[in-house]
């Protein structure tokens, strides 16, 4: 069972989207889908992935966090979290299908804008 107290830090899910500039044009953004209550689980660890430049790979540490929250199936790795002014690009969404209690939004910070 998901215990609320652990529900303790607020965070950002968006999805690219229509938005607005400052002068009210239309523009392809980020759009807030929710709000949530979540569980930071912590940085599991330095994980080291690659990323195409030009015609060979470059290494480029990741660091990896897991937010923990209350059972949404609508959301998706192609969504991003923002906590703490920081963006999280959403590498795997794993749903709790058995008890339908939890969602974790398995995220790496530092890769690119989501």
């Amino acid at each position: 069972m998901l215990e609320s107290r652990k529900l303790n830090r607020r965070i950002k899910i968006q999805q690219r989207g229509p938005a607005q500039d400052a002068g009210g044009q239309p523009i392809d953004g980020w759009v807030e889908v929710a709000k949530p209550w979540a569980w930071i689980k912590g940085q599991t660890g330095m994980a080291v992935g690659t990323q195409m430049a030009g015609e060979g790979t470059v290494a480029a540490s990741l660091n990896v966090y897991s937010f923990r929250i209350r059972y949404r199936p609508a959301i998706t790795s192609a969504m991003r979290v923002l906590y703490a002014g920081q963006v999280f690009d959403i590498k795997h969404v794993r749903h709790d299908l058995a008890g339908r209690e939890w969602t974790d939004l398995v995220c790496g910070m530092g890769g690119n804008d989501g």
